[in-house]
């Protein structure tokens, strides 16, 4: 933040001589990666690290809190709990909230565009894909190739359910597919609550799993229009409008050691957890790969 942005924040927070009419200010939020409690660093979004961050926006005395997406997807839950802490603060702080999607807004990342009054795309973008999936691997034979043999001890007829070591159970398969429905049914629901009528008529091609460019997605209703924060802020607040980005503070580590850490590793626990969140990480960038990013 900029010295001048400093000295007009405090004007804004505490009423100081000069401050009756400071130049209208936004909030702007950066929402970058896949959505989850894991992954590597803090690019991964969840609930319980941004909460201090969208409480923080909400705070200042803005004209509105903008986010900036650009999210593959992920959680479902830290989707919806993210989306409906920006909500509450909106009404109760009364304060418009516009979303504006760079390379993707996917999934749970568009999940995330919805809690918006209004959303903006890039016409490249890649928005929708309003869809559950889940992934896994079959290890069967190869366990029985190495000679490896399973032993798995439970209670509870299906607390061993979806095992990747074993052979797969369309008894299974079709209890997951009854849990996938029923995420979906939430999330068309509230795709449905946020964009009403401005939605297209047909559902069949919104609500398949489907994502395109953000020119299709504005003819589907999908998003409001298209342009970029900067522009589209500038047109409705004026051009001396000023940007206040909220960003998350960085851990012990990278505050001491950034610029010698692995990329993205900001928190503050130190080196042994970064074994266990590659595989979040290639979990992760597996998630960017399906839309060719």
């Amino acid at each position: 933040m900029s010295f001048a942005d400093t000295i007009s924040d405090l004007w804004n927070r505490f009423d100081l001589p000069g401050a009756s009419n400071p130049p209208p200010s936004v909030a702007v939020l950066r929402l970058r990666g896949a959505i989850g409690t894991g992954g590597i660093g803090r690019f991964s979004l969840s609930f319980a690290a941004l909460e201090p961050v969208i409480k923080r926006a909400f705070a200042r005395r803005v004209r509105a809190v903008c986010l900036v997406i650009n999210s593959p997807g992920g959680s479902p839950v830290q989707s919806a709990q993210i989306a409906g802490l920006i909500r509450q603060l909106s009404q109760e702080k009364k304060i418009p909230v516009f979303a504006f999607t760079e390379d993707i807004a996917a999934s749970g990342g568009y999940w995330l565009a919805l809690a918006a009054d209004e959303i903006y795309a890039d016409p490249m973008s890649v928005v929708g894909s309003i869809g559950v999936i889940t992934a896994s691997f079959g290890f069967q034979d190869l366990m029985a190739k190495l000679g490896v043999e399973r032993r798995v001890y439970t209670q509870g007829t299906r607390k061993g359910m979806l095992d990747p070591f074993k052979p797969e159970d369309p008894d299974e398969v079709e209890r997951l597919s009854a849990i996938q429905a029923d995420i979906h049914r939430q999330f068309v629901n509230f795709v449905k609550l946020r964009r009403g009528d401005r939605l297209s008529k047909n559902e069949a091609t919104l609500f398949n799993g489907d994502i395109w460019t953000g020119e299709r997605s504005l003819e589907l209703g999908l998003v409001d229009g298209l342009g970029d924060l900067r522009t589209v802020v500038r047109r409705k607040y004026g051009p001396d409008v000023r940007f206040h980005t909220i960003e998350r503070p960085a851990g012990w580590l990278r505050r001491r050691f950034g610029r010698f850490m692995p990329p993205d590793v900001s928190g503050g626990e130190g080196v042994g957890v970064w074994a266990g969140d590659l595989l979040a990480a290639v979990e992760e960038r597996a998630l960017w790969a399906r839309f060719g990013l």
